[in-house]
């Protein structure tokens, strides 16, 4: 994990970027998820949010492994603001499609986190990001 304080140059720390790249196996995905509940700890986040995020990592990381070109790592950016975590889930794959918003992993992932988006590249890079304001509820 690489910390990355950023602040207001006056030395205070507005938000903290954490980034982690583990290989694209599924296998390893419980580091993710360790990572992700850990970090939501350090931001307060109550027990309720902590479980949340961390299932939502897990689904948005799981929906990317799909198409994930072999050998490839999974990164993941985890930026913490007061109240609030961003996480962005990236992932180089083979056809450069984002996954389909009308399943029933989306609707998981939606209801976990307050919000979710994905995109794509360069290249045939996909990408989800999901935020979280402490205390959400999933729409």
């Amino acid at each position: 994990m690489d910390p990355t304080p950023s602040g207001d140059g006056t030395g205070n720390s507005l938000e903290d970027v954490v980034q982690l790249a583990i290989p694209a196996v599924g296998a390893y995905l419980m580091v993710l998820r360790t990572a992700t509940a850990s970090l939501a700890a350090r931001a307060d986040f109550t027990l309720d949010d902590i479980e949340d995020l961390r299932i939502a990592v897990d689904e948005a990381s799981a929906l990317l492994l799909v198409s994930a070109v072999p050998g490839s790592a999974l990164e993941c950016v985890f930026t913490l603001s007061p109240g609030r975590m961003r996480v962005t889930v990236s992932i180089d794959s083979f056809d450069g499609e984002p996954p389909s918003k009308d399943t029933f992993a989306w609707t998981v992932l939606s209801a976990l986190a307050g919000e979710v988006g994905s995109s794509t590249g360069p290249g045939q890079r996909v990408t989800i990001e999901l935020a979280k304001r402490r205390g959400d509820v999933g729409e």
